[in-house]
C-alpha cells in the first residue's frame, strides 16, 4: 500500500498519532486510505448538495474494506462570476484545482482516489490531476439540474440570459423576466442545457473514468446516491486490480470522447479541456483529427441551448451509455477499452436501450450529419478556432460580414445592448485571449445578448476568448494565436470584411497582402490589464487555446542573475 509511506514502520509512530487525534483506529490503519476530493461549496448550484455525495461515497469506500479521508478544492461558478472580472479567474482556477489535488495527495499518500466534481474547471481540473498523479481513481458528479418552467415550456439559466436582450428589445417585459429567473434554476445540479458542466461530466463518463450515468443521472435522484455509494465501493475493485488512468485515459479513449462529443452537440470548451487533460497523460493531437472525427461523427442529439431537449432528456433516452451504443453500430467507438467499471465499453453499454429516436436519434436519421464542433483554420485564425456548429443556423454557415471591433466583452454588450450592432456585422473581441484577457473569459453575455435582440441569425461574433456552453449563434472562440501574441485578430480593424465558412472550415480576414504588413509593422499592443497576483503569474505561463491552454513553466522561467 502507498499509503504505507505515512503509517508503517517504527518512525511514523508520529504520524500515527495525529492519525489517532483525528479519530482513526489502530485497524483502520492497516487497510487502504482512499482520498475523496470534494469540491463542495455553497456558491455554486452544482456543488451545494456534494456533501451528500461525499456522504454516500464514504459509506460505499468503508463497506468495500477502505478507509475514505475526505479533503476539498475550489470551485468557482462560471454563472455569477460572468461578465466582470471574477470570469478572468475561471479557467485559470483550472490549473490550480490540479495542482492542489496533487499537492494534498503527495503529502499524505493516498493508495487511491475517488473524485467528486460538477462544474465548468472542476472537472477537468480533477481529471488533470487523476491523469498526473495516474492512481487507481474513479469519478462520480453531482449530477445536472432539472429544468425549471416558465409559460409552459422548460427553461434553464441560458435563458435568462437571453431573455436580458429580448427586455432591451421589447420582446419580453421585466417582469417576466424577473418571473423567469426565479423559474430557470429549479434546485442543485449542474445548469440542464448540454453546458461545459454537463458536457465535461458525460465525456468522463464516455472517457471510461466515471461509471454508467455519472453525465445525465439528475442531482436530486435517489439513484444518484446509490451511483456514489456504488463508485465508493468500486474504487477498491479498481484498487486491487491496480486499475490506474494510465491503462483507462488512451490515446483511443480520447477518440471515443470526442466522437460522444461530436454526437451530443457539447460545449465548444471541451476543445480546451480534452488536450490539457490528455498532456497529462502524455497524449497530444493535431486539431485537423477533431474535424476528422466529426466529418464521420453525426450529431445525435439536439440538446439546450441547441434544441428543446435537456440532460434530463437524455438520461430517460438511455444517456451516455445509449449514445455510445448506436455510435458503435458504425465502429465510431472502440467497444475494446476498459474502463473504471473494469469492464470493457462493450458490456458497459450492453443493457442500454435503443435510441428513442428523438431526444437520441438513429445513424440513419441524426439531427446532422456531422459533429457539433469543428474546428476553422484561415488567415486569421491559423492555429485554429472552434465553433459550435451544431447551434449555427444555417442561413450563418457560410457569409461574408463587417467587422466591428471591441477591445473588450463589457464595451461589446453595451454596443449589442444599445442598439449600435446591425445585421451583416460580425462583432470581434479581442484581447480576451489566455494571456490576454489574462484567464479567457467565457462570453455568455454579448451571445445572449445577440440572440436575445433576435440577431442571431443575422449577427456572428468572433473571439480569442472563449464562449460557455450556453451559447448558440454563429460564435466563434478560441482564435489562435491570440490577438496579445500578435495573432491576426489584432490586425482587424472596424469596417474590415471578414468571411466564415463553417462548412469549408474557413475564417479570413479580406485583406490585401500589402495592407496586412503594413498593419504588422504598426501593431502596437495594450497594456497587461492585470499587474499582480495569481493572474499575473498566470499570463507569463499560459499557452494558446490551441494547445489547450495549459502552462508552460519556461515561458515563466526567470533568468539567475550573473
Amino acid at each position: 500500500m502507498r499509503s504505507e509511506l505515512v503509517k508503517k514502520g517504527l518512525e511514523k509512530a508520529p504520524h500515527r498519532s495525529l492519525f489517532y487525534a483525528m479519530g482513526y483506529l489502530p485497524s483502520e490503519l492497516e487497510k487502504p486510505l482512499v482520498g475523496v476530493v470534494n469540491s463542495a461549496n455553497e456558491i455554486i448550484p452544482g456543488h451545494i448538495h456534494l456533501d451528500k455525495i461525499a456522504g454516500a461515497v464514504k459509506a460505499g469506500v468503508y463497506a468495500a474494506g477502505g478507509v475514505p479521508v475526505e479533503f476539498s478544492t475550489i470551485g468557482i461558478c462560471d454563472g455569477i462570476a460572468m461578465g466582470h472580472t471574477g470570469m478572468k479567474y475561471s479557467l485559470a482556477s483550472r490549473e490550480l484545482i490540479a495542482d492542489s489535488v496533487e499537492a494534498m495527495v503527495q503529502a499524505h499518500g493516498f493508495d487511491a482516489l475517488v473524485f467528486i466534481p460538477n462544474c465548468d474547471k472542476i472537472v477537468p481540473g480533477m481529471l488533470m490531476a487523476a491523469g498526473r498523479l495516474d492512481l487507481p481513481a474513479v469519478f462520480i458528479s453531482g449530477g445536472p439540474m432539472l429544468a425549471g418552467e416558465f409559460q409552459g415550456r422548460p427553461v434553464d439559466l441560458s435563458n435568462v440570459f437571453e431573455a436580458v436582450g429580448a427586455v432591451k428589445a421589447g420582446r419580453l417585459t421585466e417582469k417576466e423576466l424577473g418571473e423567469l429567473e426565479m423559474a430557470a434554476c429549479p434546485g442543485c445540479g449542474s445548469c440542464a442545457g448540454m453546458f461545459t458542466a454537463n458536457s465535461m461530466n458525460c465525456i468522463t463518463e464516455a472517457l471510461g473514468m466515471a461509471l454508467p450515468g455519472n453525465g445525465t443521472v439528475p442531482a436530486v435522484m435517489a439513484r444518484r446516491l446509490r451511483m456514489a455509494k456504488e463508485a465508493g465501493m468500486k474504487i477498491m475493485e479498481v484498487w486491487k486490480k491496480d486499475l490506474r488512468p494510465s491503462k483507462i485515459m488512451t490515446a483511443r479513449a480520447f477518440r471515443n470522447a470526442l466522437a460522444v462529443d461530436m454526437a451530443l452537440g457539447c460545449s465548444t470548451n471541451t476543445i480546451l479541456h480534452l488536450p490539457a487533460i490528455a498532456n497529462e497523460r502524455g497524449i497530444s493531437w493535431d486539431l485537423n483529427e477533431i474535424n476528422v472525427i466529426s466529418g464521420r461523427t453525426p450529431q445525435l442529439c439536439l440538446l439546450s441551448p441547441a434544441g428543446p431537449d435537456h440532460i434530463e432528456d437524455l438520461d430517460k433516452a438511455g444517456g451516455i451509455q445509449a449514445v455510445m451504443k448506436e455510435l458503435a453500430k458504425n465502429g465510431l467507438i472502440d467497444t475494446e477499452l476498459v474502463t473504471v467499471t473494469t469492464e470493457k465499453v462493450s458490456v458497459n453499454f450492453a443493457s442500454a436501450p435503443p435510441p428513442d429516436g428523438r431526444v437520441i436519434r438513429f445513424l440513419d436519421d441524426p439531427c446532422r450529419p456531422e459533429g457539433g464542433l469543428a474546428v476553422l483554420f484561415g488567415n486569421l485564425a491559423p492555429g485554429g478556432a472552434v465553433v459550435k456548429q451544431g447551434a449555427v443556423a444555417p442561413e450563418m454557415q457560410q457569409r461574408t460580414l463587417r467587422a466591428r471591433v471591441f477591445e473588450s466583452e463589457e464595451a461589446a454588450v453595451e454596443a449589442v445592448l444599445g442598439g449600435k450592432i446591425v445585421p451583416g456585422d460580425v462583432i470581434v473581441i479581442r484581447f480576451e485571449g489566455p494571456k490576454g484577457g489574462p484567464g479567457m473569459r467565457e462570453m455568455l453575455a454579448p451571445t445572449s445578448a445577440v440572440a436575445g435582440m433576435g440577431l442571431d441569425k443575422e449577427v456572428a461574433l468572433i473571439t480569442d476568448g472563449r464562449f460557455s456552453g450556453a451559447t448558440r449563434g454563429a460564435s466563434i472562440g478560441h482564435i489562435s494565436p491570440e490577438a496579445m501574441e500578435r495573432g491576426p485578430l489584432a490586425l482587424v480593424q472596424e469596417g474590415d470584411t471578414i468571411a466564415i465558412d463553417i462548412p469549408g472550415r474557413r475564417l479570413d480576414l479580406l485583406i490585401s497582402p500589402q495592407e496586412w504588413k503594413e498593419r504588422l509593422e504598426n501593431l502596437q499592443l495594450p497594456e497587461p490589464k492585470i499587474k499582480s497576483g495569481y493572474l499575473l503569474r498566470y499570463a507569463a505561463q499560459v499557452s494558446s487555446a490551441g494547445k489547450g491552454a495549459i502552462l508552460e513553466p519556461e515561458k515563466g522561467r526567470i533568468e539567475k542573475c550573473d
